[in-house]
């Protein structure tokens, strides 16, 4: 009797009920098309910025999923330079951080281009540059040996292991992985949000790297996604969202994988993920979307640079309260134009002055209504 869903007879044969996904793909569809359009409304800076804020939480979310935590300055200079987005300096980014950038911007950036062994084992050799995941030596850039033993999935204290998986034998990895990229970069048949929940199950059921294969998974739905939008740019995270619903995610994965190749559930709970992570697009891009706002409202005055400079130091979340000694010197102008400039955003209701006053006064941001 078959243990896992690999070693049954019609495996890779997937189905799911089409009367039950349907509707709710068609919802989370319409999610997504409202998201996107709403991103694709905002001016390049504004858009720029939210791609760069959405990847920095996908790259680092992914990541932690594993736990491993990468500096996020890192990972967001990193995206930035290789998109070519400007953010001012850039700081020195380790390699295992550029690796995971790299993975993730190749997946997303070209989506359209077929998913292949070779690119596969780019990403890999990628993710683990000393050819180490920690203290111990793996293959990379290669499949999985089984030298040590078979691949399991295990928790729990040395002697009291849990054993939630066991992939398939190293031997028929390649076949394997033959068959889903086959599928995956050919058939047209499959809506590429329901494409991208089946990759995602498909290929950490396989589980074909010693290591990075969570990473990898979600990296390939991100793809497959990509694909759905016809779009590299990214606002949202599902890592972000599998991340925060990690529990969630394991007990469907291991209740998944341990059934037959119904994988309805599955896709129920990839959709409801996804369309929270939609939802959640908002609340991480707030900041994004409000300065948008901000500057819609604003469009017609004749403001300076220095006050734009300012205005978006704002925007941005500016830490303590602002002077015009503190103006005078992130604008690099004299204390009386930073006065002059000053007076000009208060007579236009841009800023006011803080209550209290003291020996130095100080201005805040009149508040701009959020976006819903």
């Amino acid at each position: 009797m078959a243990t896992y869903i690999h070693e049954l007879s019609d495996w890779p044969n997937f189905r799911w009920d089409h009367e039950k996904i349907g509707p709710q793909l068609a919802a989370v569809r319409h999610h997504q098309g409202r998201l996107i359009g709403r991103m694709e409304g905002m001016g390049f800076q504004f858009r720029a910025e939210a791609i760069l804020q959405s990847l920095t939480e996908d790259v680092t979310q992914s990541s932690e999923i594993e736990g491993e935590v990468l500096d996020r300055e890192q990972v967001r200079s990193s995206i930035a330079r290789r998109l070519g987005i400007d953010i001012g300096a850039l700081m020195p980014v380790d390699r295992n951080v550029e690796g995971v950038v790299e993975m993730m911007l190749d997946a997303t950036q070209r989506y359209a281009e077929p998913l292949t062994e070779e690119r596969l084992f780019g990403w890999h050799a990628a993710l683990f540059p000393t050819g180490r995941s920690g203290m111990i030596r793996i293959t990379v850039g290669g499949w999985r040996d089984d030298r040590s033993g078979p691949m399991q999935v295990v928790s729990g204290p040395i002697g009291r292991e849990r054993v939630h998986y066991e992939g398939p034998p190293a031997e028929k990895l390649a076949r394997e992985m033959q068959a889903l990229l086959a599928w995956f970069n050919q058939d047209k048949t499959v809506d590429p949000v329901i494409g991208a929940a089946i990759a995602h199950l498909w290929f950490v059921t396989i589980h074909p790297f010693d290591d990075g294969n969570g990473r990898i998974a979600r990296a390939i739905a991100d793809m497959a996604l990509a694909r759905s939008e016809e779009s590299p740019q990214r606002f949202y995270s599902m890592s972000a969202q599998i991340r925060i619903e990690l529990k969630g995610y394991y007990e469907i994965l291991e209740a998944t994988q341990k059934g037959d190749l119904d994988i309805t559930a599955w896709i129920e709970w990839f959709l409801e993920c996804l369309d929270r992570a939609f939802s959640g697009a908002d609340k991480l891009l707030g900041n994004v979307l409000n300065k948008a706002k901000f500057w819609e409202m604003h469009a017609d005055e004749p403001l300076n640079e220095r006050q734009r400079t300012i205005i978006n130091r704002l925007l941005n979340g500016f830490v303590g309260k602002l002077t015009s000694s503190k103006y005078a010197k992130l604008a690099k102008c004299s204390q009386d134009t930073a006065l002059r400039d000053i007076d000009d955003l208060v007579k236009r209701d841009i800023l006011a002055k803080d209550a209290g006053g003291g020996r130095s006064t100080s201005y805040s941001l009149l508040a701009t209504p959020t976006v819903q």
